[in-house]
């Protein structure tokens, strides 16, 4: 008997929660979460209870994927995916959640920098050798000490 080849989404037949988790490139975990937080909508089930996800699941998948793979939090990718699937959408909402999005991230990105610039400062002032000294120790402490 010859092998059938397995179904995919995009052949249009629905799959099980592996195969989405393999095309989607979601853990099947993660699936299940996106399910119990709405963002997929009604999945199909088979009468023995298995999971059925059809192309449009998978494609919204991939959508949330690209959209945690940017950073965006889970209740603004619930924002997207309702914007997404809306062709009434006003371009103007989704563009105000990316800006928002651009604004958040800077601000992390400046902090982490400081933070960076601060470790890298404390580095240079140890000496890390013998010595029991140690100022990255006495900053993290809040006992260091200021140069006069």
């Amino acid at each position: 008997m010859p092998l059938q080849p397995k179904p995919t989404a995009v052949s249009g037949e629905p799959v099980n929660i592996g195969e989405a988790a393999r095309q989607s490139g979601v853990s099947a975990k993660m699936l299940r979460h996106y399910e119990s937080l709405g963002l997929l909508g009604k999945v199909n089930r088979t009468d023995s209870g298995y999971r059925l996800y059809s192309p449009a699941d998978v494609h919204t998948l991939r959508f949330i994927k690209r959209c945690r793979d940017l950073g965006f939090s889970m209740a603004e990718i619930a924002e997207l995916v309702g914007l997404w699937q809306n062709r009434r959408r006003a371009s103007s909402s989704v563009k105000i959640i990316a800006q928002k999005h651009m604004a958040e991230l800077t601000q992390r990105i400046e902090a982490m920098q400081s933070m960076q610039r601060t470790l890298s400062g404390l580095v240079d002032c140890c000496h890390g050798d013998e010595r029991p000294d140690c100022p990255i120790l006495d900053d993290l402490a809040g006992t260091a000490q200021t140069a006069t």
